[in-house]
């Protein structure tokens, strides 16, 4: 968190919090939204401005309940998620031939505890409290990381396992074997929990 932001929370604890206004896509993107996008469940414009990216982006955080929020000065903006809380995103390093994987917010994506796919074709990484989709664009190459029994899956074998999952399918992140497990995001949603769309307390939810 941006230390000018420590100090706006300090100087104004009591500045009410703001909600529905930002969004975050499935491809790691903010998004604006005004009353109009609100009203009709729309995503929002995005936001170009890299500079404000990158203070969103330096003060996301999440409270305990898994509603997550940008650190706006002395206010909490709750944000409207389409999907998992973070997005991951392949990094191609010029002098290093090889994938590095990135987090929406800039920063590395840790090890993962487990790699998941959902019966809605999505892919995510956990590790810990983080859930990352993968960035539909970089699931070609997700899927060249994938090994059944220590050898490159088919088509085929791909296909049994989704419709019949069993131990054997690993996700190699850094030359590392991480677990292949089916989900869907809702249960995701309650093994690490997070709530998408964020709402006054004793508000009801339409």
């Amino acid at each position: 968190m941006d230390e000018h932001v420590r100090l706006a929370m300090a100087k104004w604890p009591q500045v009410p919090a703001c909600y529905g206004w930002l969004g975050l896509d499935a491809r790691g993107e903010w998004r604006m939204r005004d009353q109009r996008c609100q009203e009709l469940g729309l995503l929002g414009d995005k936001i170009n401005n890299h500079h404000l990216r990158d203070f969103i982006n330096r003060n996301y955080l999440a409270d305990k309940t898994g509603q997550y929020y940008f650190q706006n000065g002395p206010q909490q903006v709750f944000v409207r998620l389409e999907s998992a809380p973070y997005t991951v995103r392949s990094v191609i390093h010029t002098e290093e031939p090889q994938h590095h994987w990135q987090l929406h917010t800039g920063i590395p994506m840790p090890l993962p505890d487990h790699i998941w796919f959902t019966v809605e074709g999505q892919f995510f990484m956990q590790c810990g409290h983080i859930l990352a989709q993968l960035d539909d664009r970089d699931i070609p190459d997700a899927i060249k990381q994938l090994r059944w029994q220590e050898q490159i899956p088919s088509d085929q074998q791909l296909l049994d396992w989704l419709d019949t999952p069993q131990p054997g399918l690993v996700f190699l992140f850094a030359q590392h074997p991480i677990p292949v497990h089916l989900s869907s995001l809702t249960e995701l949603a309650r093994i690490i929990p997070f709530i998408a769309n964020p709402i006054p307390t004793g508000t009801v939810k339409l």
